[in-house]
């Protein structure tokens, strides 16, 4: 079948196969038509798009005679075709199909095109833009998925409940106990606390944790050098002091970091970017970049940290405030999770009301509550003299759509800070639950025993 044959053949069916019209229209696009026919085109989707409803070949031709910016020459092809598009017994499974394949072929070959301009010079966008051009032409399909029958597809539920979902575990027990194994893919996970408390040195050390069980990670920082975040985690795999990397004569170094790659196949690979220069579409360029120049895809992506982002759909002031604004660059960043099919940590700062708290909630995030809102999963991690004392953070849950936030709502992790490292604690006991934390049904006698028992099922699950 032609090509002309083949363009003519669903523009009959868009204009007289409604099911038909509904099913692929969301796909076909102008350029993939020529000539007179991207024309017709147009008017019929325009047309659908306004009134819901195929047009008749009369609608076209009014249509068409009230279009301006047209050609005469283009103007009698267009009636021409018009009147040629008649309905024709077709099998429209079998027309959907093709439709399908011969929309991909297009998008294909406009790509090429486009990354031929690109690289003679005769485009607005640089090279760097040519794996988006490609992959997005690559990526073009129909999505034929109509929903979920509850009845009918119970089987397919059934698979999904005893599918064994891919994690990204921690090194910390109680992280995992809480996360049932460790973070999903396609999700955004938010570390919460105040200046100095901790953040980078989280991430550093989940970071490091990840590489090490062989997982490619990448640490995206937009407020230290590269180098020092580096630093930090050559000080957590090489355990040893931050301040005694400097003496270490270069074949000692040399050395140490030798052992690290004999122990794992995964990679790091750190990029640094200026403080509120870029966000989610500068990160989704770098991916390609990576995987282009490095063949090098990250399992998992650190941002430090979110509230350093910018996003890419708005612009603060006017009617954007931060409780959109930053609500819109977690969107974006979990959008981007999604898209990637991994998971993305990432950490921001508490409020002035927070910074000064021994428990911090969600209404202690600074500059919106729509970060919250978004994340799959949000800790706090708190600090305070008498923890600062016995070398430990205390994390709480604040959002927990992996498992039960109430089970060890609080507990505590060892910090070594010299060697940007975290550890099991060896007890819980310095943290007690609060009651307040503890649903209750009422205040009856049956209420009040059932606080009881929840508060010392709680204090014995902690301590165990």
């Amino acid at each position: 079948m032609t090509e002309v044959n083949m363009e003519e053949m669903i523009l009959s069916n868009l204009l007289n196969n409604e099911n038909y019209l509904r099913n692929v229209s969301p796909f076909l696009k102008k350029e993939y038509f020529s000539h007179s026919n991207a024309t017709v085109f147009r008017l019929i989707h325009d047309y659908f798009t306004e009134y819901s409803n195929p047009p008749t070949q009369h609608a076209l031709k009014i249509e068409l005679d009230n279009l301006g910016g047209i050609n005469q020459d283009n103007y009698d092809h267009s009636i021409e075709l018009i009147t040629r598009l008649s309905n024709s017994e077709t099998d429209i499974e079998w027309l959907t199909e093709k439709t399908e394949k011969w929309c991909q072929d297009k998008a294909i070959y406009n790509a090429i095109m486009e990354s031929i301009q690109v690289i003679e010079g005769n485009s607005k966008k640089d090279k760097g833009a040519l794996p988006e051009i490609l992959s997005d032409a690559l990526s073009v399909s129909f999505d034929t998925h109509i929903g979920h029958d509850f009845i009918e597809d119970f089987e397919k539920r059934y698979d999904f409940y005893h599918q064994k979902v891919e994690r990204m575990p921690f090194d910390i027990d109680l992280f995992n106990t809480i996360t049932r194994g460790g973070v999903p893919r396609k999700t955004l996970n938010v570390i919460l606390a105040g200046t100095g408390v901790g953040k980078t040195l989280m991430m550093c050390h989940f970071a490091a944790a990840n590489m090490m069980e062989g997982k490619n990670v990448l640490y995206i920082t937009l407020e230290m050098a590269e180098e020092r975040i580096a630093e930090r985690i050559d000080a957590n795999l090489m355990d040893v002091p931050l301040n005694e990397l400097e003496t270490y004569p270069k074949q000692t170094f040399e050395t140490k970091i030798d052992r690290i790659r004999k122990k794992t196949e995964g990679k790091l690979v750190i990029k640094e970017y200026p403080t509120a220069s870029v966000g989610a579409g500068h990160f989704r360029h770098l991916l390609n970049e990576l995987k282009l120049k490095k063949k090098f895809a990250p399992d998992i992506i650190f941002v430090d940290y979110l509230n350093l982002c910018i996003s890419s759909r708005m612009k603060m002031g006017g009617s954007v405030n931060t409780y959109t604004y930053v609500k819109a660059i977690a969107e974006e960043l979990r959008g981007l999770a999604v898209e990637n099919n991994l998971p993305i940590f990432t950490a921001t700062q508490t409020n002035r009301t927070g910074f000064t708290s021994s428990d911090v909630g969600l209404e202690d995030t600074s500059e919106s509550f729509g970060l919250p809102a978004t994340a799959d999963f949000m800790v706090a991690a708190i600090s305070s003299e008498e923890l600062e004392g016995m070398n430990q953070i205390m994390v709480k849950q604040l959002k927990n759509r992996y498992g039960d936030p109430a089970l060890h709502r609080r507990f505590v992790v060892g910090v070594d800070r010299s060697r940007m490292k975290l550890y099991n604690a060896e007890t819980q006991t310095s943290i007690i639950p609060s009651i307040d934390d503890v649903p209750v049904m009422d205040n009856s006698d049956f209420g009040a025993g059932l606080k009881r028992e929840r508060v010392d099922k709680t204090v014995f699950d902690s301590w165990k």
